[in-house]
């Protein structure tokens, strides 16, 4: 056994409950609805994927919108 591997795995592990709980404490301290626009780092948390990657975000108009550009 590798005992300096199985150290970095449970401080990764760590890492990854610590930033579980701080979400989940910043969700419990605005339950209140709030006006406007969440902060940047809701969105941070809802971009993620289920990898952990942060997708790109796609802009403009969805393939196959009705409305398409008129061409001149």
């Amino acid at each position: 056994m590798d005992i300096s591997k199985i150290l970095s795995e449970l401080k990764e592990e760590r890492r990854n409950i610590d930033e579980a709980i701080t979400v989940l404490e910043r969700l419990e301290s605005g339950k209140s609805r709030r006006r406007g626009r969440p902060p940047g780092w809701l969105n941070r948390v809802a971009t993620v994927t289920a990898d952990g990657v942060e997708g790109p975000r796609r802009r403009g108009r969805p393939p196959g919108s009705k409305n398409k550009v008129k061409a001149e």
